[in-house]
């Protein structure tokens, strides 16, 4: 289980930066948010992961969400937040920025070379949770924003 532990970043500890993002897509007047299963796992996450070099915030999200969520059609809309927490392994402090995309894709292929990742759509006031807690944060604190901003430009 994920506690406060994961979140205080001990002395000492190489920091990695990282950047994912909320998908989102509109169908029916409703909201439905893209997470991720692992490996078949039960827990659901949001697509994320390492920047590479010459590759900027933006550019790492949106390689990252394709990679793990298969969803290559994405319209940037907004940045997040960033959020801070030791990796699952504990030997690096993760420093992820997060994005607000948009999709009228549905179907995600997942194409990591490394993991087997599962694309999976849940409404957005229905969502279920989330192995990490700060990405639970980042979606109800910025729950009005996305609500806003995914309606205003779906309808483009």
């Amino acid at each position: 289980m994920i506690d406060e532990s994961w979140y205080h970043r001990p002395l000492a500890v190489p920091e990695e930066t990282s950047a994912g993002g909320v998908v989102a897509r509109l169908e029916n007047n409703q909201i439905y948010i893209a997470l991720v299963r692992e490996n078949r796992g039960v827990e659901y996450v949001l697509p994320k992961g390492h920047v590479e070099a010459n590759e900027s915030l933006e550019q790492a999200a949106h390689r990252e969400i394709e990679e793990e969520a298969g969803i290559a059609n994405l319209q940037l809309i907004t940045e997040l937040g960033v959020r801070e927490r030791l990796d699952f392994s504990k030997r690096r402090w993760k420093k992820t920025h997060y994005f607000l995309f948009t999709t009228k894709q549905v179907e995600g292929n997942p194409t990591d070379p490394d993991l087997e990742y599962e694309l999976h759509w849940f409404p957005l006031e229905q969502l279920p949770f989330l192995f990490w807690p700060e990405q639970q944060e980042l979606i109800e604190t910025n729950h009005t924003q996305i609500v806003e901003l995914v309606g205003k430009y779906s309808e483009t």
